[in-house]
């Protein structure tokens, strides 16, 4: 996640369709307070399907391999994998690699910033309907300082193995799956916003959806869900509702991740944080469990932030949660 300095300012969040609100509360029993309208018969009929094709459980055990790797690729490359340097590079191509292999799509897309070249990796699942993309992603980059284990590794590994999950479970979605790692986002969401500057008009109206994934795995954590969009918002929520996990509305990250140049550009965006190194409160500890008085992550943006430096719970509920919102938001 970058680091602004100074006040962020708030962003115009999107608003989902009535009916996509109202969906959210059916797929997930938990009436939802944004949804403005019933859903439709044809609704509820769909709900009843995603139900009983809902997403798999994600093995922890699988997004901490691909930790324990990105880890090695820094250990093997002056100890982190910022843009710019060859760690990042070996951690695009370890990514790449596996999608292939997955039945992937993949493209690397590239860019200039600070005098060295960048570089995107977009994979696109075969199939659904390219008309309505539903779209996850994570940056890929390290600050210089360190191996970004958690920032941002443990986005970046969560939303990688539930894209394998989607291949090993041969999903067959409505909509066209697409996921993304972005490059420079330490930087300012460089690589991110060179994706979104070449995408069409027509591209972007297709996107139905952008859910970013910035620091998922905090070691002090807290559950955050992104505010931008009321639907994106309820859909998240409604899933941790429903398994008595406490969350709090995310602003601390207007124009701090990858969401921001989808969501100035007018693609509803939604998204998962754990927090980075401001301090949990006392009230926080109580619903959370942690410790008070201490940050979601004292390791933010230094050479800690290893892979020790991560909460197996939080990784885990919040790729499920991940999981979840892709296959809900893409049919099946």
């Amino acid at each position: 996640m970058l680091e602004l300095h100074g006040p962020t300012r708030r962003r115009r969040a999107v608003a989902l369709l009535a009916t996509g609100a109202a969906l959210t509360a059916t797929l997930f029993g938990t009436a939802s307070s944004t949804a403005t309208a019933a859903p439709t018969t044809a609704a509820v009929a769909k709900a009843t399907v995603k139900t009983k094709a809902g997403a798999p459980t994600i093995p922890v055990a699988n997004v901490k391999a691909h930790l324990n790797q990105l880890q090695s690729i820094a250990n093997a490359n002056h100890g982190n994998r910022a843009h710019g340097r060859s760690g990042y590079k070996a951690s695009l191509d370890y990514v790449k690699g596996k999608l292939d292999a997955a039945g992937f799509t993949t493209t690397v897309q590239q860019f200039s910033a600070n005098g060295a070249t960048g570089y995107n990796l977009i994979a696109d699942w075969p199939g659904g309907d390219t008309n309505h993309v539903v779209f996850a992603g994570s940056h890929l980059d390290s600050v210089n300082a360190g191996p970004g284990i958690n920032d941002n590794g443990s986005g970046s590994a969560g939303v990688l193995e539930i894209a394998l999950a989607v291949a090993r479970e041969g999903y067959k979605p409505d909509k066209h799956l697409r996921f993304g790692w972005w490059g420079a986002e330490e930087l300012g969401m460089v690589g991110s916003q060179n994706y979104v500057d070449k995408l069409s008009s027509d591209d972007r109206s297709k996107i139905d959806a952008y859910l970013n994934f910035d620091m998922i795995g905090s070691p002090n954590p807290g559950y955050y869900v992104y505010g931008y969009d009321s639907g994106l918002q309820s859909l998240f929520e409604n899933w941790f509702a429903a398994k008595n996990i406490a969350t709090e509305v995310d602003h601390e990250g207007d124009g701090r991740s990858d969401h921001a140049p989808f969501q100035n550009a007018g693609i509803p965006v939604g998204g998962l944080f754990s927090g980075a190194d401001y301090i949990k409160t006392d009230d926080q500890a109580r619903k959370w469990g942690g410790t008070a008085g201490k940050a979601f992550d004292a390791c933010y943006h230094r050479s800690c932030d290893t892979s020790a430096n991560l909460d197996d719970g939080a990784l885990g509920t919040n790729t499920d949660a991940i999981a979840g919102a892709v296959w809900s938001l893409s049919g099946s």
